[in-house]
């Protein structure tokens, strides 16, 4: 049982939280300082501020920070704040007194902000959304984790934002977090898709937050190593449907596992599982979205995903599903980067950071061809993009993250 002393700031903010939900749409805002000055309704975060169940908040282990009114290091470093699921939207204002390039990354290396400058001395304050979610669907459900997912380091499955600093001299100097009632787009999918936990693999569900303004959520529940039918048995869909609200968007896209199915109708339970998908979503008030999964490297010569992407082709028509077909798009990029193909792969079917970025844009190109009205929602900074015509890998920066892996993801 825990102790008296434990029911702290986490548990009084979620009182607060539920509270506010039944009495008023007036939600609690969370507001830490780094600037070492006690500031009323702020909470003030010190060096020595570890991240612990009973705070329910500060830097993760291995954290070098250093500055007198802000929070600045050398290296990246982790800030954590224990929260209930939902959407946040965080505000962080930067500034040192050096120039500091700040990229954010959160819960499992989500791209949030990529570069933004802070000359010494002067601040600077940007704003995004993150979604947090926990495994249960209910009292007596839960996602059906895989052993990888349950481990203490991934971040995605855990009651609690957590937030990398990257770049040069990171330096941070306030964060407000509020709860955020915006539409989410809902991620489902594999490998090519989820959030993957370790440099240097890479996939575009975790870069596409970066191109979107503060008024939409990305929630990526997609993982390694699935399928459609094997999502569904997991109840990875069902916690989705839990948590959809009218106006909310799912974005699926499967194959690259599907087709090692040995059963004769394979094909057939694809199709009956994306129907399903559909209607469920549908029904809920959401926006179903069909994504074709991109092709594998050796894809430039041939197709090698067999029927998949005509599948989700033909199934988008006869529902009349918004369709981005970036299986097509990806047969551009690749051909584009001619010798330099192996810049964009980490393996046969993985991506690194540079193919997961711009297979992204790929993504952000078939909603505005798809006139979802999301696109609005799109950053200006991205302007156009032709996937013939992709970023020159030479051009291309990425901090990467702390942790790394040589260990392959599921799937191939």
């Amino acid at each position: 049982m825990r102790s008296f002393r434990e029911f702290s700031f986490v548990f009084l903010f979620c009182l607060m939280l539920a509270a506010s939900n039944a009495a008023s749409p007036a939600l609690p805002v969370l507001k830490f300082n780094f600037g070492w000055q006690t500031e009323p309704g702020w909470t003030l975060v010190s060096p020595t501020n570890v991240y612990s169940d009973t705070s329910g908040y500060g830097t993760e282990p291995g954290a070098a920070i250093y500055g007198t009114r802000f929070a600045a290091s050398d290296q990246p470093f982790y800030f954590s704040a224990r929260l209930p699921e939902g959407n946040y939207r965080i505000t962080a204002t930067f500034g040192g007194d050096t120039l500091s390039i700040n990229t954010v990354k959160a819960e499992l290396r989500r791209l949030m902000l990529e570069n933004i400058r802070a000359a010494a001395g002067e601040s600077t304050s940007r704003t995004f959304t993150v979604n947090v979610r926990i495994p249960d669907i209910s009292d007596h459900s839960q996602v059906h984790l895989k052993s990888r997912e349950r481990t203490s380091e991934m971040w995605d499955w855990d009651d609690k934002l957590t937030l990398e600093f990257n770049g040069i001299h990171p330096s941070v100097r306030s964060l407000v977090i509020e709860p955020a009632r915006v539409p989410t787009i809902f991620l489902a999918g594999d490998s090519t898709v989820c959030d993957q936990p370790a440099e240097p693999w890479n996939s575009w569900g975790q870069m596409l937050p970066r191109f979107f303004k503060p008024e939409i959520a990305v929630a990526n529940y997609a993982e390694s190593g699935e399928t459609i039918a094997s999502s569904l048995r997991e109840q990875r869909f069902e916690k989705i449907f839990s948590r959809m609200q009218t106006g909310d968007y799912l974005f699926v896209q499967f194959g690259h596992n599907d087709q090692k199915s040995k059963a004769t109708n394979a094909l057939t339970l694809y199709r009956a599982d994306l129907d399903q998908v559909i209607e469920r979503t549908r029904a809920l008030g959401g926006t179903p979205v069909l994504v074709t999964s991109m092709e594998r490297k050796a894809g430039v010569d041939r197709d090698t995903l067999a029927g998949y992407p005509n599948t989700v082709r033909a199934i988008a028509r006869e529902n009349h599903t918004a369709f981005i077909d970036l299986n097509a798009m990806s047969k551009l990029f690749y051909r584009a980067l001619g010798a330099d193909l192996n810049q964009a792969f980490q393996d046969g079917t993985h991506h690194n950071n540079y193919g997961s970025y711009e297979l992204a844009k790929c993504v952000l190109v078939g909603i505005k061809r798809a006139k979802l009205p999301i696109a609005d929602l799109i950053l200006d900074d991205f302007g156009d993009f032709n996937p013939a015509h992709p970023d020159p890998v030479a051009d291309f920066q990425m901090p990467a993250s702390p942790i790394h892996s040589l260990a392959k993801p599921l799937g191939n």
